[in-house]
């Protein structure tokens, strides 16, 4: 699954002090001019490795990428993640997922994550844009869901609480969530998701699940996007393992996915009402057909939202724009 060069990583893993070029070199197989080409290769991804001829290589300090082997080290699931796609600079996952999907088979890539470091055309709800730049956590997760059509909104739900039990029990703040994808920490949006369904007839043939999260992202970062958002540093006050923290959510939003699967929508529906910041809130809901306030009071199992108007009518929004007021 990983190059040689993560080879020569776990030795330098594994030893407190310097390894010489020719103890790694016997100890994998390899020439010592190979050790120095995988070297450099590492350093290349961000690990910082002292070399000298007397002591041989030492590593300083690890990559701070996201990259799929130091996430792998933390990773606790059956199947989401157990195959991830990598890449530096991407338009947007999404698209990713699309055109390997296309060209291969869903089925296969069930449970596959796709990771960028920075998307230069991220993509949010309704076609807007996503500002993604590097040091956030930007992924897509194919799924190829044993669910009826009809409840597929809930892996959104389920992927919304894995994002927000993450944050709590990685980083104890208190992420909330926001009909319909939205978490807020306070009273500012620390990530989205985004789930893109493709389908005929009643079959589902697969889904793309995005999730992106403001992680290690400055103040000075945020300020020029808008004022309402935030990212986990900026509530710690230093920046954060991302690779711990992802595993922890793909652990998290697994558990959640097997039990829409399972057909226990609700476990997931009463986890999600715990979290959610919507709920007991007067809203101004926006629709394609109209645009209506009232107080969100509940959330049905197929993650629809039920508002009660000023006029005591119970109106059911499936999809739409939220403003708590």
């Amino acid at each position: 699954m990983y190059t040689a060069a993560f080879r020569v990583l776990e030795v330098l893993e594994s030893s407190e002090g310097p390894v010489s070029g020719g103890n790694i070199s016997e100890r994998l197989g390899i020439s010592r001019s190979a050790v120095w080409k995988h070297v450099k290769e590492l350093i290349s991804m961000g690990y910082e490795i002292s070399a000298s001829q007397k002591e041989g290589y030492h590593l300083t300090k690890k990559s701070n990428r996201l990259l799929p082997y130091e996430i792998h080290k933390h990773l606790r699931t059956s199947f989401i993640g157990k195959k991830m796609r990598y890449f530096e600079n991407t338009p947007s996952t999404i698209w990713v997922g699309k055109k390997l999907v296309s060209e291969g088979d869903a089925q296969e890539m069930h449970g596959m994550v796709i990771i960028a470091e920075e998307q230069t055309g991220g993509i949010g709800r309704l076609g807007r844009s996503w500002v993604s730049p590097a040091g956030g956590i930007w992924i897509t997760i194919v799924l190829k869901p044993d669910i009826p059509i009809d409840r597929v909104f809930m892996v959104t739900m389920a992927a919304s609480v894995a994002v927000a039990r993450a944050i709590r029990k990685e980083f104890d703040l208190g992420a909330l969530i926001k009909w319909p994808n939205d978490i807020y920490i306070g009273d500012k949006k620390v990530a989205g998701l985004l789930l893109e369904l493709f389908a005929e007839a009643d079959e589902v043939h697969y889904c793309l699940l995005s999730i992106g999260v403001d992680v290690n992202i400055s103040p000075s970062q945020l300020e020029q996007v808008k004022s309402s958002v935030t990212s986990i540093s900026a509530e710690m006050g230093y920046d954060v393992d991302r690779a711990s923290f992802l595993a922890r959510l793909l652990k998290e939003f697994e558990s959640r996915y097997l039990l829409i699967e399972s057909g226990e929508y609700e476990a997931v529906t009463r986890e999600w009402k715990s979290f959610s910041c919507t709920l007991e809130h007067r809203v101004r809901i926006n629709t394609m057909k109209a645009t209506f306030e009232g107080e969100a009071i509940d959330i049905d199992d197929f993650g629809a939202l039920l508002i009660r108007k000023d006029n005591g009518k119970i109106e059911r929004v499936i999809a739409g724009d939220c403003i708590q007021r």
